[in-house]
C-alpha cells in the first residue's frame, strides 16, 4: 500500500513503517542512547508516543491528517537498547461513519510487553494544516512537517 503522508518523517525519531493496509499500520523504533534521560538509560516517553502517532496517523494515511486529540497510557518504562513496535488500527463505526475525524486505537510494545495503550482522534483536514498561516510568512506552498500546536502535519 502507498504511504501518502509522513513521507518526510525521521525514522531514527518516530520509528520505521513495518506494515501499512487499510486501516491499520505497524511502526518500529530502535530506542537508542540519544533518547535516555538518565544514566540508566530510561527513554524520554515523547519518543514511544512519536512512535505511536506515526503508526496512527499512517493508518488513517490521508496526506492532511493531523493529531487533534491523545488519550494514552504509559504502561512500562522503555530503555536503551530496547525496540518499540507500536500498532495502530482505525476504531470502526466512529462518528456515524465520519472520515473526516477518525479515532485510531494504538498500543506500543516491547517484546510482548505492552508499554503504552491509548485512542489518538485525528483530524482529516481540506489541506495542508500551514497553508495560509500568518506566521508562515503567508506561504501558500509550506513544507511538510510538524504541524501547529503539537500537530502532525501531514506532507506531500
Amino acid at each position: 500500500m502507498e504511504i501518502r503522508t509522513h513521507q518526510q518523517i525521521d525514522p531514527a525519531l518516530c520509528g520505521r513503517p513495518v506494515e501499512v493496509s487499510p486501516g491499520r499500520a505497524e511502526v518500529a523504533l530502535e530506542i537508542t542512547p540519544r533518547m535516555a534521560v538518565d544514566e540508566h538509560g530510561l527513554a524520554h516517553g515523547g519518543f514511544v508516543f512519536g512512535a505511536a502517532d506515526h503508526a496512527a496517523m499512517l493508518a488513517v494515511n490521508d496526506p492532511y491528517v493531523v493529531l487533534a486529540r491523545a488519550d494514552v497510557k504509559f504502561l512500562a518504562p522503555v530503555a536503551v537498547g530496547d525496540r518499540v513496535v507500536a500498532r495502530a488500527r482505525l476504531v470502526p463505526g466512529d462518528d456515524e461513519g465520519r472520515t473526516d475525524r477518525p479515532e485510531v486505537a494504538v498500543e506500543a510494545l516491547v517484546g510482548e510487553r505492552t508499554v503504552l495503550s491509548g485512542v489518538l482522534r485525528c483530524a482529516v483536514l481540506e489541506s495542508h494544516v500551514l497553508v495560509g498561516r500568518a506566521d508562515r510568512g503567508g506561504r501558500t506552498d509550506s513544507p511538510g512537517g510538524a504541524g501547529a500546536s503539537g500537530a502532525s502535519g501531514g506532507g506531500r
